[in-house]
């Protein structure tokens, strides 16, 4: 921890850990991603099924990383984020349902800033960066209708600095969740964010599209907030029981994905931000069980605008990041309204 005072951290850690030490952007901000400052979010949502796409925009630029930890991802654009690659900065990030046929939603997102001059200076034109990861929600109503480019283009044109709508919304409209035992018992899953302010004007932040195989549990109580439900219908799957007792049959197909990001105002290099994008992934599994499964896709990019001139520690960011990402997953399925076939958490005591 060479940058960030040592002091303040000790004082977060003993004061109960990260996420009793930081405070919720509340004062003057929106709770969530857009607190931090530099970057806008905007949703397409379709009327015609429940799918739809995120557009994160960070028009100045965000030096980012990436983390893909599940064995069925669909990304675009993830190679350029290595740190050995050229490009150090990205436009925007398109999170979006429709398996991989969403990708095309990045599209129009390229469009619109095309249109506007961003993108990384060349010799003919500025060229947008804009990396992108989907989920799986094909199976809810008719598999043709898949967010496109104009879906992408619109969400990038809702962008806004405000607070950001959450639950059945862009890439989370279509998210399900607890399908290891099968859809027919599952969930309504969906879109959640978060953020956190430490004493020094540090803003960590994030969102997510919640479409796991497995469990969403509380981890300061252990608690199943939604997942997998029993026969009857009146409680959930232990599924870490079920684990332990057998191994066969309790495979989920490759049909779900949780993809996120998690921001910072501080200024960070794409190496640094591959590693806050690893340890983010940390607040995933700390929610999610089981996470990163062969039927997942579980993906998280990590950006950092550098709006802010304050110091800050890889390991104090990455640490906060996880935590506001697991913040976060818990936000979208307590937003998550249920749909045909798929109750949502605020259904059940």
């Amino acid at each position: 921890m060479t940058q960030m005072d040592r002091r303040s951290f000790g004082r977060m850690l003993a004061g109960g850990g990260v996420l009793a030490a930081a405070r919720r952007a509340q004062t003057g901000g929106t709770g969530g991603l857009t607190d931090v400052e530099g970057l806008r979010v905007g949703h397409y949502t379709y009327a015609e099924r429940p799918t739809g796409c995120t557009v994160i925009l960070s028009e100045a630029g965000a030096t980012a990383g990436v983390d893909v930890r599940g064995s069925a991802p669909g990304t675009r654009e993830t190679d350029l984020l290595d740190p050995v690659n050229l490009v150090q900065e990205v436009h925007a990030v398109v999170l979006s349902g429709g398996s991989a046929f969403g990708l095309d939603a990045a599209t129009g997102v390229v469009r619109y800033l095309r249109e506007r001059g961003v993108g990384f200076p060349t010799r003919a034109a500025n060229v947008p960066i804009v990396p992108a990861a989907i989920l799986y929600d094909l199976g809810l109503g008719d598999a043709s209708i898949t967010p496109d480019a104009d879906a992408g283009y619109a969400a990038a044109a809702a962008a806004a600095d405000g607070p950001v709508p959450e639950g059945n919304v862009g890439a989370g409209a279509g998210a399900t969740v607890g399908k290891t035992v099968g859809v027919g018992r599952a969930m309504k899953g969906g879109l959640g964010t978060s953020s956190f302010e430490i004493e020094d004007g540090i803003v960590v932040g994030a969102i997510v599209a919640v479409n796991c195989a497995g469990n969403v549990v509380d981890p300061s109580t252990g608690r199943i907030i939604a997942g997998a439900r029993n026969d009857d219908g009146t409680g959930f799957v232990d599924t870490r029981r079920m684990r332990r007792l057998r191994t066969a049959g309790t495979e989920a197909p490759a049909e779900n994905t949780t993809i996120g990001l998690v921001a910072t105002n501080a200024g960070f290099t794409k190496t640094e931000m591959t590693k806050v994008a690893q340890m983010a992934q940390d607040g995933l599994a700390r929610t999610i069980y089981p996470a990163h499964t062969p039927g997942d896709g579980d993906t998280v990019f990590a950006l950092a605008t550098g709006a802010s001139e304050a110091p800050a520690g890889v390991g104090a960011v990455g640490a906060l990041a996880a935590e506001v990402l697991a913040d976060a997953i818990l936000r979208a399925v307590r937003a998550a309204e249920s749909i045909p076939g798929f109750p949502a958490a605020r259904d059940y005591p």
